[in-house]
């Protein structure tokens, strides 16, 4: 399989009673010429890389190298039992802002598709397994049904800010994530692309504006942001919403609106938030004036 739409995986795993999971698993087993326990086993070494970045991440002295950013996971995840959204959510939350805030410290992440958007799964199936009690092999099979998921987004759009704003780094991350917790939750492969089509959906248009050009501020916080869309596109799709727009249309229109974007809203820091007068302050802050 070359992963080319969504359709052609929903209709994979349906004529193969398994889950998208699984068809990414064999067609990755079949292409590599490796078994699928080794891949199983080399994925699971990506998600306790994941596991130990949630982990560091929640250092209250953890500061990034330009000292903007740092410690906010650890005040998130302290107050999770009386968070306004409920404790798996702020915990979900708390985790994607630790693994952000890691990598803004120099930390070893899994790009997840980008380094600007590494929080979002981690948080979403780390919360998954720790919290809901779902199986380790479910969370790594669920790894792979979301790379599926990012083959496709990558092969019809991008998932560089560079090229299509932040709706392709988190845009894409919730999108992958949300397919994932639908099959870590044991939904059905039609449901994974609803859920897809949904967070997607959800942040078609998100501009790319790193203040001073770090992957830092405001993309942290839009890391959390990815994790509450993920998790509310996951429970419609699984509820039985179905997204009204085919995922692949999405995808589709995801990449002319990044096509249509001024490069100042890019990642070129020259627009939105980095623009700002707050922005060029912390700009000049971390590397002086010009």
């Amino acid at each position: 399989m070359n992963f080319e739409s969504i359709k052609e995986l929903v209709l994979e795993a349906e004529k193969n009673k398994c889950s998208i999971g699984r068809v990414v698993l064999a067609s990755q087993a079949q292409e590599l010429e490796e078994s699928e326990d080794t891949l199983m086993e080399r994925m699971g070494e990506r998600l306790d890389v994941m596991l130990r970045s949630a982990e560091k991440g929640m250092d209250s002295g953890l500061r990034s190298t330009s000292g903007l950013t740092g410690g906010d996971a650890h005040k998130l995840f302290e107050k999770s039992e009386k968070a306004v959204m409920g404790s798996f959510m702020a915990k979900a939350t708390g985790r994607a802002i630790a693994v952000a805030e890691y990598n803004a410290a120099m930390g070893k992440i899994v790009a997840a598709p980008t380094a600007g958007s590494c929080g979002i799964m981690p948080g979403c199936l780390i919360s998954l397994m720790e919290d809901k009690k779902i199986a380790r092999e479910e969370i790594i099979l669920s790894m792979f049904a979301a790379a599926g998921f990012g083959i496709v987004i990558s092969t019809k759009a991008c998932v560089a800010g560079a090229q299509g704003g932040c709706q392709a780094e988190c845009g894409s991350a919730a999108a992958m994530t949300a397919a994932a917790m639908v099959e870590a939750m044991g939904g059905t492969p039609a449901q994974a692309a609803d859920a897809c089509a949904i967070a997607l959906k959800n942040q078609l248009g998100l501009v790319c504006d790193p203040v001073a050009g770090l992957v830092e501020i405001p993309c942290i916080k839009r890391n959390a942001g990815g994790v509450a869309i993920a998790a509310s596109a996951a429970d419609m799709a699984l509820a039985g919403i179905v997204s009204k727009i085919p995922a692949d249309e999405v995808i589709t229109a995801m990449k002319e609106v990044g096509d249509s974007m001024p490069a100042a809203l890019r990642e070129t820091a020259q627009g939105g938030l980095a623009a700002t007068p707050t922005g060029i302050r912390l700009k000049e802050q971390v590397f002086g004036k010009e």
